[in-house]
C-alpha cells in the first residue's frame, strides 16, 4: 500500500482477480449451466412424415432433460472486454413420450434422447452499471454432433423407423435451446448483481460506500475491479478533509484473489467515527475498578493537582476523553503508524450533579506496528510517544509530567492488548480496533 499522487477519485479498495481464481470461478459456473439446462422447458414437436402411400403425423410431448454431463468450462480473460465461456462435450439425456397418427391408426409410447459433443462459446461483457458489477452476453453460438434416439412401447414397430426422419428437427430444437437457457442464467446473475447494495450499514455509528469507481479492467491475465471503499458517519454524512491516493495492486499468480485497502479506507472510518461523536467517552468513578490505588476525586488527585484539595476538597470527579481531531492511520512497507490526538476535560461533581470544569488536557499519542491476515486480523503494536500538555485550566497551571508517567503506563496496560488482540474478518475488523480503543479509554 504505497501512497503516491493524491486525487478525490481515486479508490480504497481494490480486487483482483487471476487466471487461477477464474479457474475456480469456471467449476462454480459449470454447476449454474447444469442446473440452467435441466430445468429449461421443451415445447412439444409436431410434424408429419410422407411415406409414399400418405403421411404420418407424430407429436413428441413431456420432454424434459434428466442428465446433464460436462467438463469444467474453459474460461479466458478477454483483454477489454470480459471472459469467454467455451463448453465442450456437452452431453443431455432427454426422457419424453411419443404417439402417432396414420388415418385412424394410432400409437405412442416414450422415448429416450441422448445428445452428445454439444459444442457452446460465449462471450461475456464486464462494465459499470451505476456502481455495480454488470455482466451482460454479447456473443453466443451453440452446435450439436450426434442425436440417439430409443423408442418404447407402441405396437406398431412400422412406424418407429420413420418417426428417426426428425431427429435432425430435434437436434435443430435444442441447439436453439441452448444460447437462451444461457442467456437467461447470465441475467439471472445480472438480476443479483444489480441487487447488492453499494452502501452497507457497519455498527451503529457508520457506513461503508463500495461502489465502483471505474468499468472494471480486464487484460489477459486479470480482472481488477475499483471499489470506492468510504466510509460515512450514519448520522451526519460528510467527506473528510483528507482525499485518496492512487495505489497498485501487484499480478500474484499463485493466488486466486487479491484485495488491498489504501489507508484511506482506514481514516475514512476515524473521520466517520469522529462526526458520529462516537469517539468519546464518559468516564465516572464508578467505572473504575475498586482495586484500581487511583479513583476519580479531587482528594487522590489532588497529589497530582494541589489546588484541588484546597478548592474542591472531597468531591468526586469526571473526565470527558475525547478525539479533538480525526486519527490518522499511515502505510508504508511492512508498518502501520497511528497517530492519535485526544483531550480529556476534566470535572468537579457537585452534591447536587452540576459539574464544574477544572481543566483540559491535551493528548497527543503515535502508535507504530503490523497487522497480519489469516483466519483473524491480528496486529503487533507499540507505543511511540505520549504526551500531556495543559491545554486550559480554571484552577491554575501545574505539571503534568507525573500525569503523563501514569498515561503511558495505562497505555501499555490497556491499550495495546486490545489493539493487538485478534479481530474477527466476519465483520470489518479494523472497525473493531476502534471499538476496542473506545473501551480501553475506561482503562486509561
Amino acid at each position: 500500500m504505497i501512497v503516491t499522487y493524491t486525487h478525490a477519485d481515486y479508490p480504497a479498495l481494490k480486487a483482483l482477480l487471476s487466471e487461477k481464481g477464474l479457474r475456480d470461478v469456471s467449476q462454480m459456473l459449470s454447476v449454474q449451466i447444469q442446473s440452467k439446462l435441466k430445468s429449461t422447458e421443451i415445447p412439444e414437436v409436431r410434424g408429419g412424415v410422407d411415406i409414399k402411400i400418405g403421411t404420418v403425423y407424430y407429436v413428441l410431448s413431456n420432454m424434459r432433460v434428466v442428465q446433464c454431463s460436462m467438463p469444467d468450462p474453459s474460461l479466458v480473460f478477454v483483454e477489454g472486454t470480459g471472459v469467454s465461456v467455451e463448453v465442450s462435450q456437452l452431453t443431455l439425456a432427454i426422457n419424453g413420450n411419443w404417439a402417432t397418427q396414420f388415418g385412424i391408426i394410432h400409437d405412442g409410447g416414450s422415448f429416450d434422447l441422448a445428445v452428445y459433443n454439444i459444442h457452446v462459446y460465449t462471450l461475456l461483457q464486464l462494465a459499470d452499471d451505476a456502481g455495480r458489477l454488470s455482466i451482460t452476453t454479447v456473443q453466443c453460438s451453440a452446435n450439436v454432433g450426434d442425436v440417439n434416439i430409443q423408442f418404447h412401447g407402441g405396437a406398431s414397430i412400422f412406424f418407429k423407423p420413420f418417426i428417426s426422419a426428425f431427429s435432425g428437427q430435434i437436434s435443430e430444437m435444442i441447439r436453439e435451446k441452448i444460447c437462451p437457457a444461457i442467456q437467461q442464467a447470465i441475467i439471472g446473475l445480472e438480476t443479483t448483481l444489480q441487487e447488492i447494495p453499494v452502501n452497507i450499514p457497519v455498527g451503529q455509528y457508520i457506513s461503508l460506500s463500495i461502489p465502483l469507481t471505474s468499468s472494471p479492467a480486464v487484460t489477459e491475465q486479470s480482472f481488477e475491479l475499483d471499489i470506492k471503499g468510504e466510509f460515512y458517519s450514519r448520522s451526519s454524512p460528510s467527506e473528510p478533509p483528507f482525499s485518496a491516493s492512487v495505489f497498485d495492486v501487484p499480478y500474484a499468480e499463485n493466488y486466486m484473489l487479491s484485495v488491498a485497502a489504501s489507508e484511506f479506507l482506514v481514516n475514512s472510518a476515524a473521520y466517520a467515527f469522529l462526526s458520529s461523536g462516537a469517539l468519546q467517552i464518559n468516564i465516572t468513578d464508578d467505572m473504575i475498578p475498586k482495586i484500581s490505588p487511583i479513583h476519580l476525586n479531587t482528594s487522590q488527585f489532588g497529589a497530582f493537582v494541589p489546588q484541588l484539595r484546597t478548592l474542591y476538597p472531597n468531591m468526586e470527579m469526571q473526565v470527558l476523553l475525547y478525539a479533538s481531531e480525526t486519527p490518522l492511520f499511515s502505510f508504508s512497507s511492512g508498518v502501520i503508524d497511528i497517530h492519535v490526538p485526544a483531550a480529556a476535560k476534566f470535572s468537579a461533581v457537585k452534591p447536587d450533579g452540576t459539574l464544574v470544569p477544572l481543566f483540559r488536557l491535551d493528548v497527543d499519542g503515535s502508535f507504530s506496528g503490523s497487522a497480519r491476515i489469516d483466519q483473524n486480523l491480528t496486529g503487533a503494536f507499540q507505543l511511540k510517544n505520549l504526551t500531556l500538555t495543559l491545554g486550559s485550566s480554571e484552577i491554575g497551571d501545574f505539571k503534568t509530567d507525573t500525569l503523563e508517567q501514569m498515561a503511558v503506563m495505562a497505555v501499555k496496560m490497556f491499550v495495546l492488548p486490545k489493539l493487538d488482540g485478534k479481530k474477527s474478518l466476519n465483520g470489518i475488523g479494523f472497525v473493531a480496533i476502534f471499538t476496542d480503543v473506545q473501551d480501553s479509554l475506561t482503562g486509561l
